[in-house]
């Protein structure tokens, strides 16, 4: 992400032409499909098997990060255009990012699953209603474009995912092995060509947007984690649960912006940024976290302790 970023900035003229059209779409929808290419109908048996942590996640999730977003953008003073795409995404569901994240540090990789999933499958109606709700007293908000947007980039591409591993599992058996990384790929692609449509931009503005995303998802990070420690969630679930909160869609994010508020064209620049930095802090996150489980089991080998 770092280096896709970089080229990006340095280099802007290689990808500006790729801003135009319905190319940055229909990347998502791809990512999104490739998504619902890793989900079985098992994966959503799961959520009757553990319905407190998931919901405890999902309340977590959209009722934390469009708090956090807004409240930054007021703190900090933002400009519409920032502020919006901040918003844009708190409101976001978790990114699928947080699942491998999650695996990194050693903590619930099926709850991260199925909250992943929840809150992708919620996005469709909360997210419009979320963004008009915090960002409706800024900007007029077209609450049936941001629907219809997430229903076709997200919801679409997810279930025909899930439909096709259900269907023709030999087709997604031949394609799973390179699918996570042609996700990756397309996320940081994404994101690269938002670097650099608006590089003059983010070079002006770079400390002001690096401050915005580092608040919002370090604060969802830690308000994730205490949040589930409130309900008596520890370690493992605790771990999972901030993790989901921490990481949104920003890719989804950068779409919003750029089909739902043509009127502020600097709006994708929060998710291009925000993807970068939620990447980083919860990638650092779950080393840490990983190292002390580490640390703690080799230091009382004797003493069972559920991480």
């Amino acid at each position: 992400m770092i280096l896709s970023g970089a080229i990006a900035l340095s280099w802007p003229e290689w990808l500006m032409p790729m801003n135009q059209g319905s190319l940055v779409v229909l990347l998502l929808a791809f990512i999104m499909l490739c998504m619902g290419l890793t989900l079985t109908l098992e994966d959503f048996r799961r959520i009757a098997r553990m319905p407190r942590a998931v919901t405890i996640g999902f309340v977590a999730q959209y009722s934390i990060m469009p708090l956090l977003g807004w409240g930054v953008a007021q703190a900090l003073d933002l400009p519409p255009h920032f502020a919006v795409g901040l918003i844009l995404v708190g409101c976001c569901p978790g990114g699928t990012a947080s699942n491998l994240v999650t695996y990194i540090a050693g903590a619930d990789v099926a709850l991260s699953v199925v909250m992943t999933v929840c809150s992708t499958l919620a996005a469709v109606i909360l997210t419009p209603l979320l963004i008009q709700l915090y960002a409706g007293a800024m900007v007029p908000v077209d609450t049936w474009m941001l629907f219809t947007q997430t229903l076709q980039v997200v919801i679409l591409p997810v279930a025909l995912g899930v439909l096709l591993n259900r269907w023709a599992p030999r087709l997604v058996m031949s394609v799973m092995p390179v699918a996570p990384l042609l996700s990756v790929i397309g996320v940081c692609f994404i994101c690269a060509v938002m670097f650099a449509a608006h590089a003059e931009a983010i070079v002006t503005h770079g400390l002001e947007l690096i401050l915005a995303v580092a608040l919002l998802h370090g604060g969802g990070f830690l308000l994730g984690y205490y949040f589930a420690w409130l309900f008596g969630y520890r370690y493992q679930s605790a771990r999972t649960i901030s993790i989901e909160v921490g990481m949104q869609n920003s890719g989804l994010a950068i779409v919003l912006a750029k089909q739902a508020f043509p009127l502020l064209p600097l709006a994708p620049i929060v998710g291009a940024v925000s993807a970068v930095m939620h990447s980083l802090l919860g990638s650092v996150l779950a080393v840490l976290w990983r190292s002390k489980s580490s640390r703690i089991k080799a230091g009382d080998s004797n003493t069972t302790v559920s991480y």
